[in-house]
Formats: structure tokens, C-alpha cells, sequence
């Protein structure tokens, strides 16, 4: 009697044979991705060969260099070292060449090179691709359709607003000292801030500070986990993989945080939306010579007639929704915190507004260009404490630098901000607080100071953000004394946004 070929005998031999062929197979394939990283590595050392850089481990970079939280601190080191450029390897295949010379700077900012490809995979999930991620034509075609939104006529009546929820936050921290002059600012502006673009960009009503039942806390505390997952995911190997990524404790917090964000925005559009149901709301809205951030975004239409879909209308509204509040709060923070620092600054600073302004009761457009010290204390304070300290790019074509120095084409360049702004090649005893470096007539390179960073893809709102820092410090020096407090003295962490380890922390004293 013959044997069955489906007996366990051939079923074992046919599942024993087709085990080792998938070994074989799962072997060739990891020799060749073995390969493949390894002549990715041969190229990029010979790119980067005419950079200098402490020696790096072969598989793990520079991380042994860099310990937690000490990113800022450790790199200054090798600014002094090396004073245009260094390449800094975060894994075997992964090097980034930081550059932090105005000259460096000029030369990569006046080419049109793709933001960094990487950092905007990882961040797509959470703010789209928007006018901060996109790249090419449709950037260029979103640049120009929003560029009115920033038009000084629109911006003019934004300086009321924003008073209006500085003098909220300010009444706020009168009732909070009044038990205990130490105060954690941070939270309380990036609050504020939000409270501002709400109201300017988004035809926002009412204060979302005095709404005790607003999700606008949830939508910053989600904000703050995304910043921070973004910033461990950036340094993680196995985290760039988004399957392992989504798998993950830290990728399953990333997806509640950026559904929640979604929420906030989405419902900014759908209640502007329903009012706009109402034909006279809309055609008084079409009546207006300007229109604000959002109506631009609800009645543009693109080349071929289109209006933007949906995925794109909240790729932006995300985009500036983070943008317009987050990096002004870290600037006002950090302006904030350095006046406290230097007594002596802060009270010339005040004196100049008391002598404009008087008891504040009052603060409009004109007033913003008559403050020069004070200005020149706030381009100090974002010199020292840039909000936005890193921009990346990936090189679309070869570049040489005025050194003749060169990389190829597919490099990924840091323009290192940050870096730049304490480069002591650039700025003579860096981290000394010195507004007069400032002041009218003063000799700079042109890129030498980028709190807004340069070229064409600047930031679109940085006048903006000029008017809410000026109006928020000036309010702020008219209500209060400012002083440090020793025993938390904020530690500067580099990331997507300048933020700080212990929260920033002041002592304030009501003026009589």
C-alpha cells in the first residue's frame, strides 16, 4: 500500500525544506541590507570627509558624546573646536552636518533645498504637510496665498488683541502672588499666546483664558507630549520605523496626543465654517479689504479653481496653530526670564515704556517703534534663546562654501541657530547679555542673528511675533518687577521648540 503524500512524514519534510529556504533567504537579505549600510557609510564618511568631528563610534555615532539633556551644553564645546561646521553622526548611516557661520548660513538659505525629509515624516502625523513641511511649488503656491494674512493693514488691529490677553494673563498673576511670589511662566504665556492667535488668525471671540470648561489646556499639554516624543523618537534607531514606532508605549502616546491636537483644530474650522453658513456673516466677511489667516485658507482657490481638500486646509491650521503660539511663548518666556536676569536692562527698559505709555492703559501700533532699547533687549534676549533653534534641509544639488569646502548632493544639513547665536567667532563673549550689539548703526553680518530663520522660507509671521513680544513685555515690565529664582535657574533643552528641562521660573513683585 502506498504511502499518501499528504502523510506527516512529507508534510514535516516539506515544512523542514521550506524553513531553511526561508533561513537562506532571510540570511541573503540581511547580508544585503549588511551591505548596504555599509557602502552607505563609506559614502557618507568621504562626504563629509573635509569636515572635522570628535571621533564617533562606528554603530553608535556621537551618542556617547551626548548625554541626556546636556545636548546644548556638549555642543557648544565643539563650536569652539570647530567654528564653521561638524559633522555629528547620530548612528552608523545617519550623519547630519550642523553649520553655525553666517557665511555657511547665507549660501544654504539662498538655495531652495527640500526641508529635511526625515524629521518631516516624523512630523507630518501631527501638524500635515503644510507651509512648514511642504516643499517646491506647492509651498510656493501656499507662501504666496498666505502672505496677505501678514499685510500690515491686517496686522494693526491685532496689537488690541493682543493686549487684551496679556492684560488677562497679568490680572491672573496678580491674584497667584498675592499667596506666593514664585511663579512657573511658561504654562500661564504659552496659554496666553494661544489665546492670541485664537483671536487674530482665527476670529476667536471671547478669552479661552476665562473659560474654565475650554480644552485649550489639554490641546497645550498635548502639544508638550508630542514635542517631547518627537524629540526622543529623532535620536531613537528602532523608533524610525513607523510600524515599530506605532507599537510602541511612546508611539501609542504620540497618536493619542496628535488625535487630540486634530480635535482642537478641527473644531476651530467647523465653528468658523457654521458661522459662515450665515449669508450675511459671509458676505460681510467677503467685504473685508483683508481677510484673517483663516477665511484666506476657506475661500482660496487654488490654479485649477479648486478649493483646498480638507487634508490641507488642517495641515495648515495645525501648521499655525502650533507656530503661532508656541515659539512666540517660548520667546516671551525666555525675554522674560533674561530682563529678570539683568536688573540693570530691565528697568532702563521700563522707564522707556513708562515714558511712552504711562500706566499702559493704552498700547497701539505706533507705540511698537518707538521702544528701540527695549527692542534692542528682546533681539538680545532671542540671540541668547532662540524659539525655533534648529532648521534642517537635505541638499537637492552639491554645494561649496566661501572656505571651498563642499558636500554632495543628498547630505542632510542642520543650520544650527542655536549654535550660530553663541558661535563666539560671531559674537565676542557669547554669552554675555549685551543689548547694545543691537543698537541703531551697529555692524552685523546679515545672517548672523536668525531668530526667524532667512531666505525665502522665513517665517511668514515673524512680524507678528515681533508685535506680540513687544506688546507682552511692555505690559508685563509696567505690572511687575521681575527677579530669578536661585533655586531654579531654567536649564535651555534644544528642540523642536527652545524649551526648558525645569520649566522657567521668576519672582514677581506687583509695582505700586
Amino acid at each position: 500500500m502506498s504511502v499518501s503524500v499528504l502523510s506527516p512524514t512529507r508534510l514535516l519534510g516539506s515544512a523542514a525544506g521550506l524553513l531553511q529556504v526561508a533561513s537562506l533567504l532571510a540570511l541573503v537579505l540581511l547580508l544585503l541590507k549588511a551591505a548596504q549600510l555599509y557602502l552607505r557609510r563609506q559614502w557618507l564618511l568621504k562626504a563629509v570627509q573635509e569636515f572635522p568631528s570628535p571621533p564617533s563610534h562606528w554603530l553608535f555615532g556621537h551618542i556617547q558624546e551626548f548625554q541626556k539633556d546636556q545636548e546644548i551644553q556638549q555642543f557648544q564645546k565643539w563650536v569652539e573646536k570647530f567654528p564653521c561646521a561638524c559633522p555629528r553622526w547620530m548612528w552608523g548611516s545617519k550623519v547630519i552636518v550642523n553649520i553655525y557661520d553666517p557665511d555657511y548660513m547665507k549660501v544654504v538659505l539662498g538655495r531652495s533645498d527640500p526641508k529635511n525629509p526625515v524629521l518631516s515624516r516624523l512630523l507630518a502625523p501631527w501638524i500635515g504637510y503644510g507651509l512648514l513641511l511642504l516643499n517646491g511649488q506647492t509651498w510656493l503656491q501656499h507662501r504666496r496665498m498666505l502672505t496677505p494674512a501678514f499685510h500690515y493693514d491686517i496686522l494693526k488691529p491685532y496689537v488690541g488683541h493682543m493686549a487684551d490677553s496679556v492684560r488677562v494673563m497679568l490680572d491672573k498673576w496678580e491674584e497667584l502672588i498675592s499667596q506666593d511670589s514664585h511663579l512657573e511662566i511658561l504654562e500661564h504665556i504659552s496659554l496666553m499666546t494661544l489665546d492670541t492667535i485664537m483671536k487674530c488668525a482665527f476670529s476667536q471671540q471671547s478669552s479661552i483664558q476665562l473659560d474654565r470648561k475650554y480644552q485649550s489646556k489639554s490641546y497645550i499639554k498635548a502639544i508638550e507630549v508630542m514635542k517631547n516624543l518627537f524629540y526622543s523618537r529623532v535620536r531613537n534607531f528602532f523608533y524610525q520605523n513607523d510600524i515599530i514606532y506605532s507599537l510602541t508605549p511612546d508611539g501609542l502616546r504620540n497618536k493619542w496626543a496628535c488625535q487630540l491636537a486634530h480635535r482642537h483644530t478641527d473644531q476651530v474650522v467647523k465653528l468658523r465654517k457654521a458661522y459662515l453658513q450665515d449669508e450675511e456673516d459671509l458676505e460681510r466677511v467677503r467685504r473685508k479689504k483683508k481677510l484673517d489667516f483663516l477665511d484666506i485658507l476657506l475661500f482660496a482657490r487654488m490654479k485649477n479653481g479648486s478649493s483646498l481638500s480638507d487634508k490641507d486646509l488642517r495641515a495648515e491650521v495645525d501648521t499655525f496653530m502650533f507656530g503661532g503660539h508656541d515659539t512666540t511663548a517660548s520667546g516671551i518666556s525666555w525675554i522674560l526670564y533674561a530682563l529678570a536676569s539683568h536688573p540693570e536692562h530691565q528697568q532702563r527698559c521700563r522707564q522707556e515704556i513708562q515714558s511712552l505709555l504711562g500706566d499702559g492703559a493704552s498700547i497701539t501700533w505706533d507705540h511698537l517703534d518707538q521702544m528701540p532699547y527695549t527692542t534692542m533687549c528682546i533681539k538680545e534676549s532671542l540671540r541668547l534663546y532662540p524659539p525655533a533653534p534648529i532648521v534642517g534641509r537635505e541638499l537637492s544639488k552639491p554645494i561649496t562654501f566661501p572656505d571651498g569646502r563642499s558636500l554632495p548632493k543628498g547630505i542632510h544639513v542642520s543650520l544650527n541657530i542655536y549654535a550660530l547665536h553663541h558661535n563666539p567667532k560671531v559674537w565676542p563673549d557669547p554669552e554675555v547679555f549685551d543689548p547694545s550689539r543691537f543698537a541703531p548703526g551697529s555692524d552685523s553680518h546679515s545672517h548672523a542673528f536668525l531668530p526667524f530663520s532667512g531666505g525665502s522660507r522665513n517665517c511668514i509671521g515673524k512680524h507678528f511675533a515681533m508685535n506680540e513680544l513687544k506688546v507682552a513685555v511692555a505690559l508685563t515690565l509696567l505690572r511687575f518687577e521681575l527677579a530669578t529664582d536661585p533655586l531654579q535657574v531654567p536649564i535651555p533643552l534644544q528642540k523642536l521648540i527652545l524649551d526648558s528641562k525645569n520649566g522657567i521660573h521668576l519672582l514677581l513683585k506687583k509695582l505700586v
